[in-house]
C-alpha cells in the first residue's frame, strides 16, 4: 500500500469523526508507536485523534489500559482477549469514542508453534461495537509492523462504516 492510500484512510476516519462529532485514539505494542506516527504525519488530525497509549510491555498493558493480569497470563498478551481490552483500555484512558489496539509477534524471535512470529491481534472499540481480529502475516520484522499498522486502521476504518 502507498503513503497516499495510508493517508486517505487516516482521512476518511478523521472526516468520520469530524462529522460525528467523535474522536479516536490507538494503543499499541508490537507497533511500537508506528500508527501514531502516520497519523500525526498528517495535519489539521488533532481535531479528532487523542492520542495513543505504547504499551509494550505486560505492566504497561495492565496498568495504562486497564489489561486483566490474568488475561494475559491465561491467554498471553498476544491473545484477542488481550487486543480488546486494550481497545476498551485506549478509549477509557484517552476519552475517546473509538480505539484501535495491535499486540503480535513481530520477530525474529519470540514466536512459538501456536502464535508463529508474524501472529498479530487486534481490537476495535466504538460506540456499540467491540470486535477483534487475528492475522498472520508474513516477512521481516519491519514488514510484520508496516503491515500491521495498516491493517489497524483499516480495520478501525471498516468497523466505522458498519
Amino acid at each position: 500500500m502507498s503513503h497516499n492510500q495510508l493517508d486517505q484512510i487516516i482521512l476518511d476516519i478523521a472526516g468520520f469523526c469530524k462529522s460525528r462529532n467523535q474522536t479516536f485514539a490507538v494503543a499499541e505494542s508490537c507497533t511500537g508507536g508506528m500508527i501514531g506516527a502516520a497519523i500525526t504525519d498528517l495535519p489539521g488530525i488533532s481535531s479528532s485523534f487523542l492520542g495513543g497509549v505504547l504499551s509494550y510491555s505486560r505492566d504497561a498493558k495492565e496498568n495504562l489500559l486497564g489489561v486483566p493480569l490474568s488475561w494475559m497470563q491465561t491467554h498471553g498478551q498476544v491473545s484477542l482477549p488481550v487486543a480488546k481490552a486494550m481497545a476498551e483500555g485506549a478509549c477509557v484512558a484517552l476519552g475517546a469514542d473509538w480505539a484501535v489496539s495491535v499486540t503480535g509477534v513481530a520477530g525474529p524471535g519470540g514466536g512459538s508453534s501456536e502464535k508463529p512470529v508474524g501472529t498479530v491481534c487486534f481490537g476495535v472499540c466504538g460506540p456499540g461495537i467491540l470486535s477483534y481480529h487475528k492475522v498472520n502475516f508474513t516477512g521481516d520484522r519491519r514488514a510484520i509492523r508496516q503491515q500491521a499498522t495498516v491493517k489497524a486502521l483499516e480495520l478501525l476504518k471498516q468497523s466505522m462504516l458498519q
